[in-house]
């Protein structure tokens, strides 16, 4: 074999294997989805388990900027990444035969976050609420605050199917202002409906300043950008170049949206940031806030898509609890609620540091947890039959 030769193989060999090395999962799954997906979820879980232990009053400066401003990207993630599964897994199906049975899966996954939401809501409130408010609550007068955003997405998981198809035959140009279009629906709502004087409609549909709930209209424009980013991931991924071409428009975008955070800034920065730490402008959601929020957010999914495959097998633990956020949000609202703060007794009665620590390790064990559900359940799976 001469050299050339030789050396032709060897560079289609390295092209093969970083080809393997960034293309998805024998499943079929992306795992950069599962990672961004895994950071959304665990910025929840360290916010979680802090608040769910102190009070602001009893946190440090530096807890609050940068730990606990950063953790106010993780429900924008969390919905945008919710659209971007949508894209890559549903859209391309809503014309396929098999897609009313895909269809009705989704709405059965609703049945079932939206009971768990419930469960998840007594576990919230059991130990500092009476059970007259915790049936007002399970009933919709009132809403919890650790666990609402199950609650919004069991709404959306009721509707999404329904509207798949629709946004399947949409125009391109209707597409890209869908975001735009959403927001201003909603807040126009906000400012002129007055939703026949039942201020938990309100909440549910655009969100309302008395009530901690995740508006369906309100957060649909991050929904609608995920969808939008996912029909993008979906033909982009697969190839090395474009998908980091696609990461770095991602990233300029999350600049291009910190900027106007800045521009938005009256006066020294770290108050603004402080505030933001502190919820200011998160129900309903507030220029600031959401600037702040999204561009985050969307410098996070950058970062997934730019490492792909490569590094979501990098920092495993986070892409495992990002592959099922349902068990992630229940095993830790457990932990919170009913190790740490019932049996141990840590709630008010620890320093921040350490409540830090704890949320942690909790992503951690709730890695662990995790991948040793999935290999039970792998285990007890049926076996296909073998052909004779």
């Amino acid at each position: 074999m001469s050299a050339h030769a030789e050396q032709l193989r060897v560079q289609a060999s390295a092209t093969r294997l970083r080809a393997a090395a960034d293309s998805p999962a024998p499943s079929g799954r992306i795992r950069a989805i599962d990672f961004a997906r895994g950071l959304a979820v665990t910025l929840m879980i360290v916010s979680h388990g802090v608040n769910g232990l102190l009070d602001f009053a009893q946190f440090t400066d530096w807890g609050l900027v940068p730990v606990h401003a950063l953790t106010k990207l993780a429900s924008s993630l969390f919905i945008v990444v919710f659209g971007i599964a949508m894209a890559v897994i549903f859209v391309p199906r809503v014309q396929a035969p098999d897609w009313p049975a895909r269809r009705n899966r989704l709405l059965w996954r609703a049945v079932v976050v939206l009971l768990c939401y419930k469960v998840l809501t007594i576990v919230e409130l059991y130990a500092t609420q009476d059970r007259q408010a915790i049936i007002d609550t399970l009933l919709y007068r009132n809403f919890p605050s650790y666990v609402e955003i199950l609650g919004f997405y069991a709404i959306a998981l009721l509707w999404i199917p329904w509207f798949l198809p629709v946004w399947a035959r949409m125009p391109a140009l209707l597409r890209w202002a869908s975001p735009v279009l959403a927001g201003l629906a909603s807040w126009w709502l906000l400012e002129n409906f007055g939703f026949w004087g039942v201020p938990q409609l309100q909440a549910l549909v655009v969100e309302h300043p008395d009530y901690y709930a995740w508006g369906q209209l309100a957060r649909l424009p991050l929904v609608l950008l995920g969808l939008l980013i996912g029909g993008l991931v979906l033909r982009w991924y697969g190839q090395i170049r474009p998908r980091l071409l696609l990461a770095a428009g991602i990233a300029l975008a999350s600049a291009v949206t910190l900027a106007g955070f800045l521009a938005w800034v009256d006066g020294p920065l770290r108050p603004a940031l402080d505030a933001i730490a502190r919820n200011a402008g998160k129900h309903p959601p507030e220029l600031g806030f959401m600037l702040f929020s999204v561009g985050g957010a969307l410098g996070l999914l950058a970062l997934a898509l730019a490492g792909g495959e490569t590094l979501a097998r990098w920092l495993r633990p986070i892409t495992i609890v990002g592959s099922d956020a349902l068990m992630a949000f229940i095993f830790h609202i457990v932990v919170i609620f009913v190790l740490f703060r019932s049996w141990l007794g840590y709630r008010h009665t620890v320093e921040y540091l350490f409540a830090l620590q704890l949320s942690l390790a909790l992503v951690l064990a709730t890695a662990a947890w995790i991948a040793l559900w999935q290999w039970i359940t792998r285990r007890t799976a049926p076996r296909p039959a073998r052909a004779r």
